[in-house]
């Protein structure tokens, strides 16, 4: 904490500043802040700063200052719809209020108004939010209804007139673009277009995160990793399937940016601000490399590579999956943060989160399918399964759902969240794994699909109450109930059938070079007990078409 006495003496995240409060029977106000938030900083510089009000918070509060993406699940548990969010809590964590952006004179009145509730209440002011309250899942059978519906929702929440999905401010969605893609292809094609124009920076490149007006108008310019990962990935989806050369180039663009504003050396950084027009400085920019963001840059610089041989795609996510298995995963845990990077004083950082094992597990699947065994250091199979295994083993529930994280921590980090978006990404990596490993190896891969089929089951009783915006639940619940497309190839990654294999215009089918059973010089193309052995690529192409249904999405 800072010694001036007219400045906020902020504590780090961690359980000494609860017991500090508990101790001096002081409330705990929390502070949400993220390096790209603009307004996280004009709200340190205009309201903390005050020295009314600092001295105020230090005499009266115990004041803790959280990073939201070096601590994502306080993000989620203490979210006040935005950042900065500003929460009062008792010394056990429990909500007394909050709000988001407080200027002085909105402070002040906060500050009074909970000194007096603490005054008259107590820790009895404090509560749990609904969400936290450990409610099971609502459960159910996944079956056909589930696509259908989500299918339906593309048309029902599409915006004919601006395209994308939903009447207010638009985000990318790229998930939501994935499964329309098989299913809504024109308009997932629009909104990509749309994206492209409208939150896609022409100059350093990278992607905006979101536009507030309906039309795609006035962009929040900050631009993070884990958002411009999931958009390389969906444009190069849609390249895929179209052949169109024009959605190539966001993505170029848009990797160039990574590597020139956010490599740190080892790993990609988190996150850009928006640029300060008034006074030409170089954005903040949020150097730390974090587990997730990077997995999910590798696994979509994989998939360009696959589609397109860019090789400067393919070098990167080599890179990045170099420095995911020696500094960010040890014996099957994931740490959120490299550990070496964690700075004097600070706590360390946190580990097992859902989000991170699950796309650490979809990048090093990926790797296995696009690079082969052989061209990391490590097996990338082997580290997938150590991650999956420990993620089943400590965060996936009885009744099926994983949670968030540990079930132990500071304040509402002990409450069980499950995260439909988690519990959809470590679906799908599973899935993705046990086709894997059926075809790469003299083991069977059925304890992954059972585990996804467990997860995806957990949410199934509010299938109907489901938008656009958790489309991707429709795709790992139709995988579910058709069997996967898979090209299993004798050859090595990097043959012709290989690179064919990898091209199929089905982006949810799995490839696995260098395959345990397939008879040499020879590709397995199967959809359940359906199988087709070709010896080229023409072959290849012709197979997998006779075994698709479903259609085109036209």
């Amino acid at each position: 904490m800072t010694a001036d006495p007219t400045h906020v003496e902020w504590r780090g995240w961690g359980p000494a500043p609860f017991e500090e409060a508990r101790s001096a029977g002081r409330p705990v106000l929390l502070s949400l802040t993220a390096t790209w938030c603009d307004s996280c900083h004009e709200m340190d510089a205009e309201t903390y700063a005050e020295p009314r009000i600092a001295a105020n918070i230090n005499d009266g509060f115990v004041p803790v200052s959280v990073d939201v993406d070096c601590h994502p699940r306080v993000r989620e548990r203490y979210n006040m719809g935005g950042f900065p969010s500003t929460v009062f809590c008792t010394p056990d964590g429990d909500v007394i209020t909050g709000a988001g952006y407080l200027g002085p004179d909105g402070l002040r009145q906060v500050l009074d108004s909970v000194r007096e509730v603490w005054t008259d209440r107590g820790a009895d002011a404090g509560r749990v939010p609904r969400a936290l309250a450990g409610d099971p899942t609502p459960g159910g059978t996944v079956d056909e209804r589930i696509e259908s519906h989500l299918a339906g929702q593309l048309d029902e929440q599409w915006d004919d007139r601006f395209g994308g999905w939903g009447d207010d401010a638009k985000f990318p969605l790229p998930r939501t673009v994935e499964f329309a893609l098989k299913r809504a292809r024109p308009k997932a094609i629009q909104t990509l277009r749309a994206i492209h124009q409208s939150l896609h920076d022409d100059g350093t490149g990278g992607f905006f995160r979101y536009a507030a007006g309906r039309d795609w108008s006035n962009p929040e310019r900050e631009k993070l990793l884990i958002d411009n990962a999931a958009l390389i990935r969906a444009f190069a989806t849609g390249y895929l399937y179209t052949g169109d050369e024009s959605l190539l180039a966001p993505v170029t663009h848009t990797r160039e940016f990574l590597v020139d504003r956010l490599w740190n050396g080892t790993a990609f950084g988190g996150s850009v601000a928006p640029p300060d027009d008034d006074d030409g400085r170089e954005p903040r920019r949020d150097l730390t490399g974090y587990a997730g963001g990077n997995a999910l840059a590798a696994e979509a610089l994989l998939t360009v590579a696959a589609y397109t041989d860019d090789d400067d795609a393919r070098e990167y996510a080599d890179r990045v999956l170099r420095a995911l298995a020696t500094s960010f995963v040890d014996d099957g845990v994931v740490s959120h943060i490299d550990p070496d990077d964690v700075r004097d004083g600070e706590s360390a950082p946190p580990e097992g989160l859902l989000e991170d094992h699950a796309r650490v597990v979809a990048a090093f699947t990926t790797a296995r399918q696009v690079l082969g065994a052989d061209a990391l250091p490590v097996d990338p199979l082997a580290v997938a399964r150590s991650v999956a295994d420990e993620a089943i083993a400590d965060l996936q529930e009885p009744e099926g759902a994983f949670r968030d994280g540990p079930a132990a921590g500071v304040g509402l980090l002990s409450k069980p969240l499950r995260p439909l978006d988690g519990n959809v990404e470590m679906a799908e990596a599973l899935l993705d794994l046990a086709a894997v490993v059926d075809s790469a190896s003299e083991e069977h891969g059925g304890d992954y699909a059972d585990a996804a089929a467990d997860a995806v089951a957990a949410f199934a009783g509010a299938w109907d109450r489901f938008g656009v915006q958790v489309a991707g639940y429709g795709s790992v619940a139709s995988r579910l109930t058709r069997p996967d497309l898979v090209v299993a190839v004798d050859d090595g990654a990097g043959s012709d059938l290989h690179r064919a294999a990898l091209r199929v215009a089905d982006h949810e089918a799995v490839v696995v070079p260098a395959a345990s059973d397939t008879p040499a010089g020879v590709a397995t193309v199967s959809r359940g007990s359906d199988r087709r052995d070709v010896t080229t690529p023409e072959e290849l192409l012709d197979a997998v078409s006779a075994l698709t249904d479903g259609g085109s999405g036209e």
